[in-house]
């Protein structure tokens, strides 16, 4: 079968300037609110389309943990852009197990983690989620698709799978986490993993086929037995 190409054009060009003119003209469009329209700088930047998404206790989260930070570096660094001169989107990468008592820091070090992928100016497309309200998303009802929220979920470039371990465990709780971890693993996607349990005691709460994965795919992460929350310093 024959194929026909056409070579390209640059805006630049007279001849596109001179067809776009008379597109413009024939529908009462003013060139010239065109070409100041095109002049203005965006309104809202990638960081503040980032901040409007994520919960407002989390929109000024930094992440300062040393393995966090190597983390984002390396996810930076895989970073691939789409197309000659797109920006540069998180495709593939490491994931992290971020284990510690409640209120240890671990969901600051996940979304300040995403915050600082954006401000290296790499695109994410993320989700982030409780491991309660994914279940309950997931679970079959009348109405709901729950296959297909557990593709997306599996597939989303970037997830944050927060308290891991919280939910009460079950047959059905351990098949759901290996589908979607197993995908993940598959598809090398990374993942920020937060848990109050010990890393000793995931086996015995997500069975083998999860811990074993989790344990090729991710740096594990132990934070320090303080909770943050009851000792914050003085004002």
């Amino acid at each position: 079968m024959r194929t026909h190409t056409r070579d390209p054009q640059t805006l630049g060009d007279a001849g596109t300037l001179d067809r776009m003119a008379r597109i413009l003209a024939a529908r009462n469009i003013d060139p010239a609110a065109v070409a100041a329209l095109a002049d203005e700088p965006e309104r809202f930047s990638p960081l503040d389309a980032l901040l409007a998404a994520m919960p407002p206790r989390y929109q000024g989260a930094v992440a300062d943990h040393p393995q966090v930070l190597d983390w984002v570096r390396d996810v930076a660094q895989q970073a691939v852009a789409p197309s000659i001169g797109a920006r540069r989107q998180v495709t593939t990468g490491p994931s992290l197990l971020m284990a510690g008592v409640v209120g240890a820091g671990k969901t600051h070090q996940a979304y300040g983690a995403v915050r600082q992928l954006v401000q290296t100016g790499v695109g994410v497309r993320w989700r982030a989620t409780t491991a309660a309200d994914l279940y309950a998303d997931l679970r079959p009802r009348p109405g709901v698709d729950s296959e297909r929220e557990l593709a997306a979920v599996s597939r989303c470039p970037l997830l944050i799978i927060d308290d891991l371990g919280a939910a009460k465990a079950s047959e059905w709780v351990e098949e759901v986490t290996y589908r979607m971890i197993n995908r993940r693993y598959n598809h090398m996607l990374p993942t920020l993993i937060t848990t109050n349990l010990a890393i000793k005691d995931l086996r015995a709460y997500l069975g083998d086929r999860v811990t074993s994965r989790l344990a090729q795919m991710t740096t594990r992460v132990e934070f320090e037995p303080v909770d943050r929350r009851r000792h914050r310093p003085a004002a």
